[in-house]
């Protein structure tokens, strides 16, 4: 098997692709996001987007610096793009989100160039480092140092791209609107009504209550979500 490649069924359920049409597709280096959270760059634009044929016109897209991924061009048609990434064809003024669909599967969410600007991330770490500074480490693996300890596992920032700035803190607290990234309920919003524990009661737009695990919880706003969540013409 080619060291660049991997065997298309054996690529992660969570990529919406077509597992007959070729025997291999890209194998992303290992990066920011997991396998399961995120995919190669290449198969984002050449199968799940359908822009190119061949990963040979994705890679000339890429080498003239015409795609943005959080707000910087990137050239390896391998990276890892995935959940809350924002990707930018500054030439087509198109502007899409990486989330979770109902099925589970990585899509994509067209977004206004405004919105393209900023970017939620989860923290999943904490670190202290040198000088007793604390080093937040985030769902898609940037670390961001602050000087005050006022972020907790399972909060949110609200990032201003491409400086990476923090414009917002969004605490897991009751009342915070949260989009699940897991369980029966994956692509899901709701609001948090109760932390108990490991889990989280939230209820749904449909006004239905359910009880989630709070690793699937991703705060995405305080009252309502601060980022378009789903394409408004499906």
């Amino acid at each position: 098997m080619p060291k660049n490649h991997l065997k298309t069924l054996n690529a992660p359920k969570t990529w919406a692709i077509k597992r007959k049409k070729n025997v291999f597709i890209t194998r992303p280096k290992p990066g920011a996001h997991s396998f399961k959270e995120g995919m190669p760059l290449n198969v984002l634009i050449r199968d799940i987007l359908e822009y190119t044929d061949t990963k040979k016109e994705v890679k000339h897209i890429l080498m003239n610096k015409d795609i943005l991924v959080d707000g910087k061009p990137r050239k390896d048609h391998r990276i890892l793009v995935g959940l809350m990434d924002v990707v930018s064809f500054p030439k087509k003024k198109e502007h899409l989100r990486l989330l979770f669909n109902k099925k589970g599967k990585i899509d994509v969410v067209k977004i206004k160039e405004n919105e393209s600007n900023i970017k939620i991330c989860k923290i999943k770490g904490k670190t202290i480092v040198k000088k007793g500074k604390i080093q937040l480490n985030l769902h898609d693996g940037k670390n961001i140092l602050i000087n005050k300890n006022d972020y907790k596992v399972g909060d949110s920032l609200v990032l201003e791209l491409p400086a990476l700035k923090i414009k917002e803190h969004l605490k897991l607290e009751s009342k915070s609107t949260i989009y699940l990234t897991g369980g029966r309920h994956i692509a899901e919003t709701g609001v948090i009504e109760d932390i108990k524990g490991e889990n989280i009661v939230y209820k749904s737009e449909s006004g239905e209550v359910y009880k989630t695990l709070k690793d699937y919880a991703f705060v995405v706003g305080k009252t309502k979500s601060l980022i378009e969540l789903e394409n408004k013409n499906e």
